[in-house]
């Protein structure tokens, strides 16, 4: 028989001989009492008329503990294949195989330590407690990292991998996923064409580092752990970006190009002799590089490029930049050079289901709406007349300086040339199958 059962076994049977010659003695010297009176607990009368044991098991309660039960016992030997835990008054457990690697560091672990551990098994081939310590400091580590979500705590943590949509790094022996869109400015991969495996290239380059990140998320029951970097750094970049004021003007270099703008990174105006660890970045929107319409960021700057910006807006950590700004709005001047009623030559920049936008010069551009050419193009869609990078003659129907729209229409004279060249190609059309 086991030893643990063999030891409970053991106590209750001299229990039992306590009770059986205790209960021999009332006997033989106890006097008949009258039963007019309560002379007895209800415990006591419950206790009598139970068996032994089960009057053993009433006055001294045994608390068996169920599988998956989080123990707390004490560390009594270790060695590279098992850890001996005391359980006090359960005994002792067993801590084996894969889990002595899985669930502690045991070359930090000593002899009295204490610690937590899931039952698994009330007795194992061996007759053992088998316990999992793995368990319990999984349910520990996770724990830990609700709490430091809410408190926002900031954790230093090593980059274990990179994929192309980030980081992974571990927590508390969990492993966690940092998008790139949570890095920071300083490891944000910058890549003018977009091309996934150049940002793998540069992710991998991280791998091994050492950064400091704040838990955004984390789900227990999907193992979902999310941390950002950026977020880890926005207090220290907050107190700094606090002393800048919208309106500034900042001087910088191109940082990085992407398909919605350009990142320039630059010194903070009050900042003098600074390190590069000092300078900060701020994001120019496609709209905000310059007057004209700009389909590609990659066509007015490039990384390395020596701009200057002006602040148009701070939200906490992210600071918008306009380069625009800094030269004259062409638009100020338009009634100048247009009016509503001329008719100008244009370029045909690109064709839209709303419409064409045309350029008059390298800044001031139009939109001939797709209402106004159905009802000269009956029945045509503005493909079949008008084409990217073609010239035509427009009518200019409205000018709204402030806003930077002008309303365009074809003129008459295109229309009937259009309209001519259109027969043209059907005559030509109609002979060529005359002849055939």
């Amino acid at each position: 028989m086991p030893k643990k059962k063999t030891d409970i076994l053991d106590k209750l049977a001299e229990e039992v001989d306590k009770i059986d010659e205790n209960s021999s003695d009332i006997q033989s010297t106890q006097k008949p009492v009258k039963k007019t009176k309560k002379t007895v607990s209800e415990t006591e009368e419950k206790i009598a008329s139970s068996s032994p044991m089960e009057a053993l098991l009433e006055k001294n309660p045994l608390e068996i503990p169920e599988i998956g039960d989080v123990l707390e016992g004490t560390v009594v030997h270790i060695n590279s294949n098992s850890i001996l835990v005391d359980l006090g008054s359960l005994g002792t457990g067993i801590v084996i195989g894969k889990e002595v690697k899985g669930g502690l560091e045991t070359e930090k672990l000593k002899i009295g330590d204490k610690v937590s551990a899931t039952l698994i098994d009330l007795e194992n081939e061996d007759g053992i407690i088998e316990l999992s310590v793995r368990e319990a400091s999984y349910e520990k580590a996770w724990d830990d990292l609700e709490m430091k979500v809410s408190a926002k705590d900031i954790i230093s943590t090593k980059v274990l991998d990179a994929n192309k949509g980030g980081l992974m790094v571990e927590i508390n022996g969990i492993t966690g996923f940092l998008p790139v869109s949570q890095l920071s400015s300083e490891h944000y991969p910058r890549v003018e064409d977009g091309d996934k495996n150049k940002i793998l290239e540069l992710l991998k380059k991280i791998i091994g580092e050492e950064i400091h990140v704040r838990i955004l998320d984390t789900d227990r029951e999907s193992e979902k752990l999310i941390v950002s970097e950026r977020a880890a750094s926005s207090e220290k970049e907050k107190e700094v970006i606090s002393k800048l004021d919208v309106n500034d003007i900042v001087e910088g270099e191109i940082s990085g190009v992407v398909d919605f703008g350009a990142f320039i990174k630059f010194m903070p105006p009050y900042i003098k002799d600074g390190q590069e660890s000092d300078k900060l970045e701020g994001l120019v929107h496609i709209s905000e590089l310059a007057w004209q319409l700009i389909q590609n960021p990659r066509d007015v700057v490039k990384t390395g490029d020596k701009v200057r910006a002006k602040i148009i807006g701070i939200d906490e950590t992210r600071i918008s930049l306009s380069m625009k700004a800094l030269e004259k709005d062409p638009w100020s001047e338009i009634e100048k050079k247009y009016k509503v009623g001329d008719v100008v030559e244009g370029k045909v920049d690109k064709i839209n289901p709303f419409g064409a936008f045309v350029y008059l010069d390298k800044d001031i551009h139009g939109l001939a709406h797709v209402s106004e050419f159905q009802e000269a193009y009956p029945g045509k869609k503005m493909e079949e007349v008008l084409h990217a990078g073609g010239t035509f003659q427009w009518k200019i129907l409205s000018i709204e300086p402030k806003t930077h729209r002008m309303g365009l229409i074809l003129t008459k004279e295109t229309q009937k040339a259009e309209k001519k060249e259109a027969k043209k190609e059907e005559t030509e059309t109609k002979e060529k199958k005359a002849k055939k």
